[in-house]
């Protein structure tokens, strides 16, 4: 069982892996955008993480669903 568990593991994470590169090098993909938008994404969790030691009032964007203004402050 050990050894057809680990051959399905191969496959799968080879699956994954291709359509990772498919992902990337599409030219619909906006790789870029994406890139940013999770740096973005980590700068600010971070500045939020830090607030409290800081002083600074950071606000976070949810998007806005639903009708709101998407910002929730932490405080």
């Amino acid at each position: 069982m050990g050894d057809a568990m680990e051959k399905i593991t191969t496959i799968a994470v080879a699956i994954v892996g291709v359509a990772t590169l498919a992902v990337l090098v599409s030219r619909k993909a906006n790789t870029a955008q994406v890139i940013g938008s999770a740096g973005n994404a980590f700068g600010t969790a971070l500045a939020v993480a830090v607030s409290p030691v800081t002083g600074m009032n950071t606000s976070v964007n949810l998007g806005g669903g639903l009708g709101g203004n998407g910002f929730v402050s932490p405080f």
